[in-house]
């Protein structure tokens, strides 16, 4: 999946410490490797492996031999970078790029940003973000939450009452992440991570009250930027002709990604809590990951006691 710096200056702008020096306007220039690149080698003009494709990194090194040359060298050693049409260009530890430099992104119509971080930190901060940014992702319908460290996505038919749940869950000390748009993402071979839409971040809609900015009425504690989705909780409405397994001893799980989330199915009903339940199923599952299944565990039991009275007969 291909990214543009708009997208990496504007996802990264606070944990990069990021602004922009020159060529706003072309912000959407195409980030298509995800690695970064030092182009130390290409300012001493070999440019035989040169990672063109990748945004360019200026550190404390490549400014220093910058300022070693002659403003005439220096020009032309930057022109023959940006004529390969690179992404932009990052200049770190919040150094000022040089006037020719943002002459040049003018002419190239290649962004210069510059990050406050010292150099080797930013590579790697950088380069997770457009890992992320670049992973395969989707959009559904549900809220997520996260409860004592265990990611829980709500989801059901509209007016079931999910963001009720949350907001229930939020004044029980817990974590909201993302209010009826939840977007998910493959970060790894085995996590899938969830996060909200930009535009909705931190806030909820309640029915007959609207919209609510969350950590404005519960404090920062209250939100979470993305959470590992551990857990899928579908609400339903109860029926009498439902027949659901009441032991948990088959569980159901979703494909999502290709990897397998825990999926469970609570049915709704006037008085029953909700929030509660959510809460319990999260602690229950966090304590399946650690190897304890309460189900299993009693079912072994009653077989044992039953093998045994069957022997002594």
């Amino acid at each position: 999946m291909e990214i543009t710096v708009r997208t990496f200056y504007e996802e990264g702008k606070e944990l990069l410490q990021l602004g922009i020096e020159a060529g706003e306007a072309f912000l959407d220039n195409p980030i298509s490797e995800i690695s970064l690149n030092r182009p130390g080698l290409a300012l001493a003009g070999f440019y035989q492996y040169f990672a063109q494709k990748r945004i360019q990194v200026i550190g404390l090194a490549e400014s220093s031999y910058l300022k070693s040359m002659t403003s005439t060298e220096r020009s032309r050693q930057l022109a023959l970078m940006f004529k390969k049409k690179i992404p932009a260009l990052v200049v770190t530890r919040n150094r000022r790029a040089p006037k020719d430099l943002c002459a040049l992104s003018t002419r190239y119509r290649i962004p210069v940003l510059r990050s406050g971080m010292i150099t080797g930190h930013f590579m790697n901060e950088a380069t997770l973000l457009i890992e992320r940014l670049t992973a395969p992702s989707m959009r559904l319908h549900g809220t997520m939450v996260d409860i004592m460290g265990v990611g829980v996505l709500i989801e059901g038919p509209p007016g079931i009452g999910k963001s009720e749940a949350a907001l229930a869950l939020i004044e029980r000390g817990h974590s909201l992440v993302a209010d009826d748009i939840t977007v998910l993402r493959k970060d790894s071979d085995r996590a899938i991570v969830a996060s909200s839409v930009e535009v909705t971040r931190y806030h909820m809609e309640i029915r007959g009250l609207g919209i609510i900015h969350v950590p404005s009425l519960f404090g920062v504690a209250s939100m979470r930027r993305d959470t590992k989705l551990d857990l899928i909780v579908r609400l339903k409405r109860a029926s009498v002709d439902d027949e659901n397994d009441r032991s948990g001893l088959t569980p159901s799980f979703r494909e999502v990604f290709g990897l397998s989330v825990p999926l469970l199915t609570l049915p709704v009903a006037a008085g029953r809590d909700l929030a509660h339940v959510i809460e319990v199923a999260a602690r229950n599952q966090k304590l399946k990951d650690l190897g304890h299944d309460a189900a299993k565990e009693l079912d072994e039991k009653l077989i044992a006691m039953l093998t045994r009275k069957r022997q002594t007969r």
